[in-house]
């Protein structure tokens, strides 16, 4: 089943799926995970090891973006529309 949102464009089975669960977190949770992967990052910086605080520096971005998309959804998803 396709959901059709306004000016004729759907979503797939699988966008919708996504939305609906990512929509059930709280966006906090990606703000959290982002500021941990933070703070681990720092600690193995400090700790000499660089290129697992690398590694792991590099997740904050991603989190960050995660929040961006669930808070997205949740304004302009898909079930905005579906009622219609």
């Amino acid at each position: 089943m396709e959901t059709v949102i306004k000016d004729g464009h759907r979503e797939g089975k699988l966008a919708t799926r996504i939305e609906t669960e990512t929509a059930k977190l709280p966006s906090d949770v990606f703000l959290w995970a982002a500021i941990g992967a933070m703070a681990v990052s720092m600690s193995l910086h400090v700790a000499g090891k660089k290129h697992k605080s690398l590694f792991f520096g590099q997740w904050a971005a991603p989190f960050l973006l995660f929040g961006i998309y669930n808070k997205l959804v949740k304004q302009l998803g898909h079930d905005k529309y579906s009622q219609y």
